[in-house]
């Protein structure tokens, strides 16, 4: 019961500081904005446009206000969860958000899941032999593959792959020739939903790069963590006491190692997620993948304020939540831990 209690507490911590921590990114970003150099009049009008048609369109979009009333204004309409419309079109943001966050949950996830699958599995590889050749080549592959570049890499990936060898499409997210499937925004759902195999391909065709790219560069980071922490698990009291009973080392180290390990492995997928969100503005850019950040560089381009600040919101509070659902699943996981 206490322990329930403990995490209880723990749980409405963590929940009180969030608005807190959103209302200081919100902020943030209001500000930056305001102070960067360009003006969304310029990106509307033009830099030639009338000065009375710039007046008029400044004074109705509420840009000749009062800073501290532009920001009262924001705030409140944040409050009331009214994102705002944009700037360009006169959309409504949390349409615009509702309608490309599913491209970009579908590559981040998918680029996730690649990411844990390699990055674990380099990091055990060469466990049996540490400093060893195979332990040896996979600190290599952890360290290259998170120092690359994004925008770099994505460009190599599309040259060989597209250009070069064209077994896959160079950007996108679906064929020109087919229609999208109807249903959520998630097309590899919707295609499996509906039952029609030449979307689910097309689907996947242009996936498969972006995904790949984006979890080739974030694998790095399981790869170090498992490493690191198998190793440290490995030289732990209560391994050297499941030898002296006489396990076989692959039973010590599946059944008593790697359980232990994988805690902290676990809890840094919490920094990954914030990884994936900067990985993906350059990843979703250069295949051009109609994802939320995709949208955010447009937006910023544009200097679309209530687009940019809508965005941003957004994607801080799922880092958030993400977040808190990690802490309590290790919390959950490990009896050691005390909050």
């Amino acid at each position: 019961m206490s322990r329930r209690s403990d995490l209880a507490r723990y749980l409405a911590s963590r929940l009180a500081l969030a608005p807190v921590m959103l209302w200081l990114i919100a902020t943030l970003v209001f500000l930056l904005l305001r102070v960067a150099p360009g003006d969304p009049i310029d990106a509307l009008l033009g830099t030639r446009a009338p000065e009375a048609a710039r007046a008029a369109l400044r004074a109705q979009l509420g840009l000749d206000l009062p800073l501290a009333d532009q920001y009262g204004r924001f705030l409140g309409h944040l409050l009331r969860g009214d994102l705002g419309t944009s700037l360009t079109n006169g959309e409504p943001v949390t349409r615009i958000i509702q309608a490309s966050l599913p491209a970009s949950l579908e590559l981040g996830v998918v680029a996730l899941l690649l990411a844990a699958v390699a990055g674990l599995a380099v990091g055990f590889s060469g466990i049996a032999r540490p400093e060893g050749r195979i332990d040896l080549a996979g600190r290599l592959y952890g360290i290259s593959t998170y120092a690359l570049p994004p925008f770099w890499a994505a460009m190599v990936v599309q040259l060989v792959f597209s250009v070069w060898l064209g077994w896959l499409p160079v950007g996108g997210r679906f064929p020109a020739t087919l229609m999208p499937p109807e249903g959520t925004g998630f097309y590899l759902l919707d295609s499996l939903r509906a039952g029609d195999w030449g979307q689910l391909v097309g689907s996947l065709r242009h996936l498969v790069l972006p995904a790949a790219t984006l979890g080739l560069l974030l694998s790095g980071i399981f790869t170090n963590a498992l490493r690191l922490n198998l190793r440290r698990a490995l030289g732990s009291d209560y391994v050297e006491a499941a030898r002296s009973r006489g396990l076989s080392e692959r039973r010590v180290v599946l059944h008593h190692a790697l359980p232990n390990a994988l805690l902290p492995v676990l809890t840094i997928t919490g920094i990954t997620v914030a990884s994936l969100i900067g990985g993906a503005l350059l990843i979703e850019v250069t295949y051009s993948w109609p994802g939320i950040a995709f949208r955010l560089q447009e937006a910023i381009a544009q200097r679309d304020y209530p687009v940019v600040q809508g965005i941003v919101v957004v994607v801080a509070a799922l880092v958030v939540l993400v977040t808190v659902l990690v802490d309590l699943l290790v919390a959950l996981l490990d009896p050691r831990i005390r909050f």
